[in-house]
């Protein structure tokens, strides 16, 4: 741990993830003990699972240090984050899949971009030319990048990539931004990127590697629909301001 290093939240979101919940869970958590250079925690934020995620999730808790519960009975990605974060206390926040889609590696330099480079907010990008993708198929990165582009027309914004399962955030940034975001799905993430861009938040993208988990429980054509309406909300309905 380098001296003086902020405390880290770790928070993954889990629907029905009895299957790979321990795995992951301890692949991380060995990840963190033997690499990461900040003091951490892991959050297990079950947002309304009906199979045995929770006992595994509270299993876990009570043989590991550093390893905490939360659990919600509505379902909702952005939901289990928001209540996750706010008065978390923690000076970085970070979510990612339960799959681990994500390289490990990359996590360092998404909390030292916060930690040391002053960014608000920190994304994996699997859209930048020094990421590697591994095993996704052409209609979900044409989809991607349709997104992003979609994004771009509307808010003439510098997102590279709204929706990769990779994120930190300072907690002052959190604390201001998370009364705003409405949604409590998977537009969460989009909407976080454009209400930091449009108030001013620093965000810096990171390059990663990452393999596409082919059991992902997203559903893409109501997904897609959500996202056009979250779009529509932010482009041409009224904001609030950060307080």
């Amino acid at each position: 741990m380098r001296p003086n290093s902020s405390r880290v939240s770790i928070v993954l979101p889990v629907l029905n993830e009895e299957k790979i919940l321990r795995e992951s869970v301890e692949k991380l958590r060995m990840f963190l003990t033997d690499h990461f250079p900040y003091e951490w925690t892991i959050i297990v934020a079950d947002n309304g699972s009906t199979d045995q995620t929770l006992n595994i999730a509270q299993q876990l808790m009570s043989e590991f240090d550093n390893i905490d519960t939360l659990y919600l009975t509505q379902r909702g990605r952005g939901r289990a984050l928001k209540q996750a974060w706010i008065d978390n206390g923690a000076a970085i926040l970070v979510y990612m899949d339960i799959d681990l889609s994500t390289g490990l590696e990359s996590l360092i330099p998404l909390v030292d971009a916060i930690e040391h480079d002053g960014f608000d907010l920190a994304v994996g990008s699997r859209l930048l030319p020094a990421s590697r993708v591994v095993g996704r198929s052409l209609k979900r990165e044409a989809l991607s990048r349709g997104y992003v582009f979609l994004i771009k027309c509307l808010f003439l914004s510098g997102i590279t990539d709204a929706q990769c399962g990779f994120k930190a955030i300072s907690g002052l940034a959190a604390k201001a931004l998370m009364p705003l975001v409405e949604d409590n799905a998977w537009f969460f993430d989009t909407e976080l990127l454009l209400l930091a861009e449009r108030f001013g938040f620093k965000r810096k993208d990171i390059p990663i590697i990452w393999t596409d988990d082919p059991d992902t429980r997203v559903r893409i054509a109501s997904t897609v629909i959500e996202d056009l309406k979250g779009l529509m909300r932010l482009r041409f309905g009224n904001q609030a301001s950060p307080r």
